[in-house]
């Protein structure tokens, strides 16, 4: 026995072509392994340093844009909303007023026909009253008169008649 320890390697020669490209593809992996993880500390401490580096400038930008550039582009769309902002609409209360002053005059108007409807009653029994009161004067002067020019059964009847 050798004084090194060295695994043996027993490697089967696989009879597939696929089997032959499997265990190269075996092999190289672990030959190459060692490389990819140097190579993936390598691009762990690059990409380290390039964000140390670019943090401070990103910030500075940052500000620059809010202290310059953002007040600008913030007018520019003020100003655009502006333009394209539909007028408002104006509600229009003169048609309610109208009609509220409608209301009024119409109101009034059916009062004042009421008490000139009350009056006119007031006024036509007066003179329903004094009609009625005329008639019954006329037909006694009537009757009064045709007794005087001649007193006949046909002037009496029709007096009686009349009263």
């Amino acid at each position: 026995m050798s004084l090194t320890l060295r695994k043996r390697r027993v490697t089967e020669m696989p009879v597939t072509w696929m089997g032959r490209v499997k265990t190269r593809a075996v092999n190289t992996g672990q030959r190459v392994a060692p490389m990819a993880d140097q190579a993936k500390l390598a691009a762990t401490h690059r990409i380290e340093d390039a964000r140390s580096w670019a943090a401070p400038r990103l910030i500075s930008a940052a500000h620059g844009i809010e202290d310059q550039v953002a007040p600008k582009v913030s007018s520019m769309l003020t100003n655009a909303a502006r333009k394209i902002q539909p007028t408002p609409v104006r509600t229009r209360r003169w048609p309610v007023l109208v009609l509220m002053t409608g209301l009024a005059v119409g109101a009034i108007g059916y009062m004042a026909y009421r008490r000139n409807a009350q009056q006119w009653t007031e006024h036509m029994k007066d003179s329903a009253s004094d009609a009625s009161r005329w008639v019954n004067e006329k037909a006694e002067r009537v009757t009064g008169s045709t007794e005087r020019i001649a007193p006949s059964d046909k002037v009496d009847e029709t007096s009686r008649k009349m009263s």
